[in-house]
Order: structure tokens, then C-alpha cells, then sequence
């Protein structure tokens, strides 16, 4: 197969996974591991976390309304806590991915669920961090923010919106994410889609499909 695009999620992929820092929280507030990806995953279409991806509702009301469904399963932990947790770490070997693929002439994307908080699309805090996210986002040809949008992952709509946006049939696209969730719409209409586990996994993955060698990215 001739791939022509590669769409990416962000964090969990173009920098380290949220839920990292969700386990350091849980840790230090002696709250059971995970816990936060189970509130998450309450009601997963409706709950706060979704009303707050696709902006429906702001920062403030996310706290509380996170609150509220965290101590309905005995939980004491408010949004507010989890905003903090959201800026990953870049990854380096990903970022010289972005730039090998803009040299090769292939389209990049980005779909990404986000919320309106902190400064920028990766919802940092730092000037000098929100910079350095704006620059890599830059290299994108297409992106997709669902707090802009009003449409989330896993919607299919938002897998179809990149392929309108980019002018590529979906069969020439490959698409990467840290959530399984999140890949099964991208592969029913026919991209190639790799769950990222690890840096060193994506890029093998990546390498596999585009057949490069493991010198690649270089």
C-alpha cells in the first residue's frame, strides 16, 4: 500500500501519556491507581470529561461537575487536579518523525481531544512549553482540536473531517493513538491504525508500514 498521509493523536504520542501523570496524582493523594481513567470512563459519551473535550461546558464547571462524579464512586478528587496532569513530555524521536515525513512529501494531521485550559493546544501552563507545543504543531498540515470542533474521538465524524480536510481517501492513511478506543473507528473506514503503547513500538509500527529501515527517522 501506498500510504500518502499519517494522522496523529497527540499526547500519548507526540509526547508522553496523560495517564502517567494521572498515576503520579493517584499516588500522591493515596487514591487507588487508575481511578481517574474509571471516572473517565463512567458514562464515557456524556460525563464531564466528554462535555468538556467537545466545550460544552468550561474549566469551572468541569471541576465541579468532576467532583460530583468522582465522590458518586467514592472518590475525593476534583477536574481542577486532573487539568494539571494534562501536558505530557515531548517526545524527541516523534517530533524528527513529523519532520522525516514533511521531507518525504507525506501529508500529517493531527485529531486530537483537548480542553479549553492552560495555554495552547496541548493545554500547558508554561509560555516557554506552550512555544515549543505551538511550533511542533505548526509542522502539521491539518489539525483537528475537539474543544473546536465540537466533536470527540471516538465519533467516526472526526476521523472523516481529517481525511474532507487533507483531500486523502482513508485505505492511504495511517493512523496513530495511544487508545484502542480511539483506533477502531480509524480502521473501519479503512486506515491502517497503530495503537501506541511505547515510543519504540510507534516507530516500529510506523517503520513496518512505510517500509523504512530502523535507521528511520534517522
Amino acid at each position: 500500500m501506498s500510504f500518502k498521509a499519517v494522522i496523529f493523536d497527540f499526547g500519548g504520542v507526540i509526547t508522553s501519556s496523560p495517564f502517567e501523570a494521572f498515576n503520579r496524582l493517584e499516588a500522591e493523594r493515596g487514591l487507588p491507581r487508575d481511578c481517574v481513567r474509571r471516572i473517565n470512563a463512567t458514562n464515557p459519551d456524556d460525563n464531564a470529561w466528554a462535555r468538556f473535550e467537545r466545550a460544552e461546558i468550561d474549566a469551572a464547571a468541569f471541576d465541579q461537575a468532576f467532583a460530583e462524579e468522582a465522590s458518586a464512586l467514592g472518590l475525593d478528587v476534583r477536574g481542577a487536579d486532573v487539568i494539571s496532569c494534562l501536558a505530557g513530555d515531548l517526545r524527541p524521536r516523534m517530533v524528527a518523525v513529523l519532520d522525516a515525513l514533511k521531507a518525504e512529501g507525506l501529508i500529517i494531521g493531527c485529531i486530537t481531544n483537548n480542553v479549553r485550559a492552560g495555554k495552547g493546544s496541548a493545554m500547558v501552563f508554561d509560555d516557554a512549553r506552550a512555544a515549543e507545543i505551538a511550533a511542533i504543531m505548526a509542522r502539521f498540515d491539518h489539525v483537528i482540536e475537539s474543544s473546536k470542533a465540537g466533536v470527540r474521538k471516538p465519533d467516526p465524524r472526526i476521523y472523516a473531517m481529517m481525511c474532507d480536510c487533507i483531500g486523502i481517501a482513508p485505505e492511504a492513511c495511517i493512523y496513530l493513538d495511544d487508545l484502542g478506543v480511539n483506533c477502531k473507528p480509524a480502521a473501519a473506514m479503512g486506515m491502517a491504525a497503530i495503537k501506541v503503547s511505547g515510543e519504540d513500538q510507534a516507530l516500529a509500527d510506523l517503520r513496518a508500514l512505510l517500509g523504512r529501515p530502523e535507521s528511520w527517522p534517522g
